[in-house]
């Protein structure tokens, strides 16, 4: 069993970064693969970036590559998404989740473990 807790949200303008974290409780932390969804208002959830149990891996979608940056403390049960040149269309909230691996939470675009979301509005 894995908790997650996301944290970090909220409303900047077109350009700025944020960055989000997503602090997780259970023994299973370290042996997870996490990863970070959005939904935005009227939209399906996607896929935003993945990274392996050991963070030597990591998978982002090609809307937010070279913006986008997922990483992990195992020591502190922290994962993080640093966001850079935030857009309007960035706007959603923001899930944390943990799974098996990487390549299936961005296969089936879902996870076995989710956080309760935080917000990210993008907006001048």
């Amino acid at each position: 069993q894995v908790q997650l807790v996301e944290s970090g949200g909220g409303l900047v303008q077109p350009g700025d970064s944020l960055r989000l974290s997503c602090a997780a409780s259970g023994r299973a932390f370290s042996s997870s693969a996490m990863g970070w969804f959005r939904q935005a208002p009227g939209k399906e959830r996607e896929f935003v970036a993945a990274i392996d149990w050991s963070g030597g891996n990591t998978y982002s979608a090609d809307s937010v590559k070279g913006r986008f940056t997922i990483s992990r403390d195992n020591d502190k049960n922290t994962v993080y998404l640093q966001m850079n040149s935030l857009k309007p269309e960035d706007t959603a909230v923001y899930y944390c989740a943990a799974d098996l691996s990487p390549t299936t939470m961005r296969a089936k675009n879902g996870a076995n473990y989710w956080g309760e979301g935080t917000l990210v509005t993008v907006s001048s």
